[in-house]
């Protein structure tokens, strides 16, 4: 870990956030093609926002502005879980493939959470 933190990119949050996301794209490959512009669209779309937000927040400047942000990355990281979640009830995931994608969200919530009282802390 970086001593320094001189962009977003060098946050662990980010990273894992990223992960994340091209994880939840390789799993939803293989979900139905009747689903692409419906279900798919919205759990990929989650996904990518998180680390969308957490990047576009520490580009602000500002810290209420920045955790305003990380926020808002947290409640794409719920809606994500919450997609999968529903996916796997409708019987286009199964447990075993979803299981990962919602370790590593907790995860990464975990760290949102961190950052966010961290910078309340400043």
């Amino acid at each position: 870990m970086p001593e320094r933190i001189d962009s977003y990119r060098d946050l662990v949050v980010w990273q894992q956030a990223m992960d994340l996301a091209v994880a939840v794209y390789a799993t939803t490959r293989t979900w139905p093609k009747e689903e692409l512009y419906g279900l798919t669209s919205q759990v990929r779309r989650a996904a990518a926002s998180v680390p969308a937000n957490i990047a576009e927040g520490y580009g602000r400047e500002n810290l209420g502005s920045y955790q305003q942000f990380l926020r808002i990355a947290q409640g794409s990281l719920k809606e994500m879980e919450t997609h999968l979640l529903i996916a796997e009830r409708i019987d286009i995931a199964r447990r075993d493939t979803i299981r990962p994608l919602m370790d590593s969200s907790e995860s990464v919530g975990k760290l949102l959470r961190l950052l966010i009282r961290k910078l309340s802390n400043e």
